[in-house]
């Protein structure tokens, strides 16, 4: 590894889209690895991505200490592919391509794929989802794809393949402005996932532990433990979708506005 050039990324051709990659499990991450590979297959790539692990962190940015910027080279075949580790989160990863390390604006901007699904509520913790938020928010068409596995020596072939579909529609269509895409691939054999369908997020809420433990000085520390509950086992959920084999893709907007309850508060006396 060496120090950051001191140039925004020189794109070798205007002819192919720029595809910026980034995550939040670290650009040492397989996934990473996967989705950047299958990204090279039908545009330029530039990756860009935390240089540890970043997972729920969230639409967090890095506000107190200086980010440092350093490459890497991912090697073999891949070694071609200019990438960049940051010390910072996923949304700084963005922020930091796109006002200085770029030199023009990429056709599209994608994240993962991250070990873990980031399905019903989860997808306001995931720093996967984030970084595609805030690519979106600049005007970038965004997605994140995150695989349905908690295995460290999962198979990210087939979840990269569906990745390199779902992009290159995504190139050819354009999606509207404010929304971003979330795509869960289930970890099973690529001859198995039964398609693709489109899919809202499903009700859920976590069910939540604080396991209390005490330093050698005896103060106190906690070790947090959750487990996502459910609430919505309806056909045309992303859980649902994903647990019966099928690729879900749920869009999403950043704009959090409840619209619906505009009207209603108008009504109230203060």
């Amino acid at each position: 590894m060496s120090s950051a050039p001191e140039q925004p990324y020189l794109v070798q051709s205007r002819r192919k889209p720029l595809i910026l990659v980034t995550n939040d499990d670290g650009i040492h991450a397989p996934g990473i690895r996967a989705l950047a590979k299958a990204m090279d297959e039908i545009g330029e790539v530039v990756v860009i991505a935390p240089s540890t692990e970043q997972s729920a962190v969230g639409h967090s940015i890095t506000l107190y200490s200086p980010i440092r910027v350093v490459e890497h080279n991912f090697g073999g075949d891949m070694s071609h592919i200019p990438a960049m580790g940051i010390t910072g989160t996923p949304c700084d990863c963005m922020k930091l391509a796109l006002h200085e390390l770029l030199h023009r604006k990429p056709d599209l901007a994608v994240s993962g794929i991250n070990k873990g699904s980031n399905v019903a509520i989860n997808v306001i913790y995931s720093g996967t989802i984030s970084a595609a938020t805030e690519s979106s928010v600049n005007g970038i068409d965004s997605v994140a794809f995150s695989l349905d596995t908690t295995d460290i020596n999962a198979d990210y072939t087939p979840s990269a393949k569906y990745a390199k579909l779902i992009a290159e529609k995504v190139l050819r269509s354009q999606l509207p402005r404010g929304v971003v895409l979330s795509a869960n691939i289930p970890d099973i054999p690529e001859d198995e996932i039964k398609g693709i369908k489109i899919t809202r997020q499903a009700r859920s809420q976590w069910e939540e532990v604080f396991v209390g433990r005490r330093d050698p000085s005896n103060k106190p520390y906690y070790w947090y433990r959750g487990m996502l509950n459910i609430l919505d086992d309806s056909e045309d959920t992303d859980s649902t979708v994903v647990d019966g084999g099928y690729v879900s893709i749920t869009p999403l907007q950043y704009d959090r506005t409840a619209h619906g309850c505009i009207d209603v508060m108008k009504t109230w006396k203060w």
